[in-house]
């Protein structure tokens, strides 16, 4: 019977295993630095609206979202 003199480097046990893969995720990551918005940034929105709504705006292609955008930002002026 002949004896190892090195060890396996691998974990035998599959839970040692596992913890061996775990351990190097423990790192604590730097907290990300908050920066200012930019001004003038459009911002990705979900919006529902009529179908007919959005095929008025569409009908011209291109560029309906920013025709939308002018009417919110009109009726924003308005205060309506």
């Amino acid at each position: 019977m002949t004896t190892m003199t090195n060890p396996p480097r691998r974990p035998v046990n599959p839970m040692d295993a596992a913890e061996a893969l775990f351990k190097p995720a423990k790192k604590k990551l730097e907290q990300a630095v908050e920066r200012p918005a930019l001004p003038n940034t459009k911002e990705l929105v979900s919006l529902k609206i009529d179908s007919d709504v959005l095929a008025f705006f569409q009908e011209n292609g291109p560029g309906w979202q920013d025709r939308i955008n002018d009417v919110l930002r009109a009726a924003m002026k308005n205060r309506v």
